[in-house]
């Protein structure tokens, strides 16, 4: 077909065709589904509504210069896609095991628009909460808690499954390698709840009902005491998932994000909570032997702030990071106006610079933003000074190299006319190209802009590619990034 616009090959020694690097930064959102706090708005939401909400999220999360979306699917035994393991959640359908009046998949359609839009997705799970205090309604079948009551312990406001209980790890992790095998997630994403937190009784903590699982244990010949118990419990959940999520799918990134403080005194001006003593998260040891790809401690305190000071705390999670991991802090743009913290917007800018300057040899930048709903409604302008500050300039995600370096393939581009007119940019991808993502940029006017697009596609309108006031393009460049982050060489063409 004859190109509608003419181009040629750039010399690789011409310096005007050398596209600038790219940054590399790890800019995600939790997208929360518990209790509808950030999606759907509320339980069940017609199926045209609840997309038009989601699709509003992933828009607004690419137009502020997100790159990663961590999407909630299992808030509580429950799912938020199709599942023959797990009931229909309540916070989609307004009823547990209610199936959506329009048959849809809610986890199919984010994987799909996330990476039209440039954007991660990463799968989301709550491993042992059976029900939250937000649910309304019964749980029905076939909810773990309805299959197996004595799998699941009532613990203050919550229902729980017992950690102790093989059957309760088999079961998560089955979930997890069902969602993995079906969808093309990059992520599997964990969140901080393991043992729950202390729930309290006339002002004292109510201790949690696993005295029978944990005589099973002794008497099977278990030496642990309950603490450490525990504590193995939960290691050999996220040791067993890291390596099932290996072997089903390499490429695939395994986090997960504990409460920020591993230990109070660690660093030695740190006070609060005990992760490691109360919900029985060893994170150090996690990340210290290099069973997460990633790491999201919860750092939702100041930079100033005594006690918790965000700097220093980012910095003793660096230095537990001796298998060069990623280590993005969480961020709480939640407090945001919020009367106790008064934050404002600059505390959230003041931590992406503390992050970014932290970053170095051992992890690489990036941060995690809670919740989306700070940025939609964008308080005190955060959304809007992320977007024209930190965020202006478009980021790859970080490369994994421990999970594999393959460099893809360079594929020639060209120019030719569209299906329906226009011109497109078309890319000689071959099925067997293992791309995640083409990074095109585009310089018109002496500026470049940085374009990501999903690996999956040939053809791209050249209209996506028009700078300001619709100026064609003089030069465009292609880079091949492969999924585990590893870049090819770029290629480039110059339009006349």
């Amino acid at each position: 077909m004859a190109p509608v616009v003419q181009f040629s090959a750039c010399p690789q020694e011409d310096p005007s065709c050398a596209p600038p690097s790219v940054p590399r930064e790890f800019r995600g959102v939790w997208v929360a589904t518990v209790g509808n706090m950030d999606w759907p708005s509320r339980a069940g939401l017609p199926a045209d509504s609840a997309r038009l909400e989601l699709l509003r999220i992933l828009n607004h999360a690419q137009r502020i210069g997100l790159n990663a979306v961590l999407f909630q699917v299992r808030p509580s035994g429950d799912a938020l896609y199709a599942s023959t393991i797990e009931p229909w959640s309540e916070y989609l359908t307004g009823k547990q095991g209610r199936a959506p009046d329009e048959p849809w998949d809610p986890l199919a359609f984010a994987v799909r628009e996330a990476h039209v839009r440039g954007l991660e997705l990463h799968a989301w799970f709550n491993p042992y909460r059976a029900k939250d205090p937000t649910a309304k309604g019964p749980l029905a079948k076939p909810h773990l808690a309805i299959q197996y009551p004595s799998y699941a312990r009532q613990y203050g406001r919550y229902t729980w499954f017992d950690p102790g209980e093989p059957a309760v790890m088999r079961r998560t992790v089955r979930v997890v390698l069902d969602v993995l095998r079906r969808y093309d997630v990059d992520g599997i994403h964990l969140d901080d709840y393991f043992y729950p937190y202390p729930e309290l009784r006339r002002r004292r903590e109510m201790p949690f009902p696993d005295a029978a699982t944990f005589a099973r244990y002794k008497k099977q010949g278990g030496k642990l005491g309950r603490d450490d118990w525990r504590r193995r419990n939960v290691d050999l959940l996220i040791d067993t998932l890291r390596t099932e999520i290996a072997k089903a799918k390499p490429w695939v990134k395994f986090g997960v994000s504990p409460f920020g403080i591993w230990r109070p005194g660690e660093p030695a001006m740190v006070r609060g909570f005990d992760a490691y003593g109360k919900i029985f998260a060893d994170a150090k040891k996690w990340l210290a032997n290099g069973w997460v790809d990633y790491l999201v401690p919860q750092l939702y305190w100041g930079v100033e702030q005594a006690g918790q000071p965000f700097g220093d705390l980012l910095r003793w999670w660096n230095a537990q990071n001796s298998q060069l991991r990623h280590v993005w802090p969480g961020l709480a743009d939640y407090k945001i106006g919020d009367a106790p913290a008064r934050w404002g917007s600059g505390e959230i800018l003041r931590q992406i610079d503390t992050t970014r300057a932290a970053a170095g040899v051992t992890t690489t930048a990036g941060s995690v933003h809670f919740q989306m709903t700070a940025l939609l409604e964008d308080r005190d302008s955060v959304a809007t000074r992320l977007a024209a500050g930190p965020y202006h300039a478009r980021a790859l995600v970080p490369a994994s190299p421990w999970k594999g370096q393959t460099v893809p393939r360079t594929p020639a581009i060209g120019i030719t006319a569209g299906r329906g007119g226009g011109a497109v940019l078309t890319i000689a991808r071959r099925p067997t190209d293992d791309v995640q993502w083409w990074v095109v940029q585009a310089r018109a006017a002496e500026l470049w802009r940085t374009y990501i697009i999903h690996g999956e596609l040939s053809e791209v309108a050249m209209t996506t590619f028009a700078g300001p006031a619709a100026a064609v393009p003089e030069v465009l460049a292609l880079t091949p990034v492969g999924r585990t982050g590893a870049a090819g060489s770029p290629v480039a063409i110059r339009l006349r």
